[in-house]
């Protein structure tokens, strides 16, 4: 019964948080063409497994956003190649998760909307 319950809710809120998401994104920051190359080439390494009306996700998305990083997102919630690979690699199915594979193809998988959000503001100021 309280599943059903949380499932009609998520029904129900579903469209004003894509909403929310959609309206509420801040513009990016500009920068030069080269430096925001760079970035890009950088943010390579970089993908974003999250859920697409998850509050902390969207969270993360805006911060994207306003600091212009073009990181790949990959749908856990409704593509079953992206949740196995979150569940494999992370080790638990939550979302906002941060995959972050360095120069040796070292993979580091980060959770938590704060950290996330902390890692992309101290990595690209």
């Amino acid at each position: 019964m309280i599943r059903i319950f949380f499932k009609t809710l998520r029904l129900v809120l579903m469209p004003f948080m894509l909403l929310w998401a959609k309206w509420a994104t801040p513009k990016g920051i500009a920068r030069p063409a080269d430096v925001q190359q760079q970035i890009g080439e950088e943010c390579t390494r970089l993908a974003l497994y999250h859920f697409k009306t998850c509050p902390f996700c969207i969270k993360v998305r805006h911060e994207m956003a306003r600091l212009s990083l073009p990181i790949m997102l990959r749908d856990a919630q409704h593509n079953s190649e992206h949740r196995a690979d979150l569940l494999e690699g992370g080790g638990k199915i939550q979302a906002p998760c941060l995959q972050i594979t360095d120069e040796q193809g070292n993979v580091q998988w980060m959770y938590e909307s704060g950290n996330i959000i902390k890692y992309l503001q101290q990595r690209f100021p």
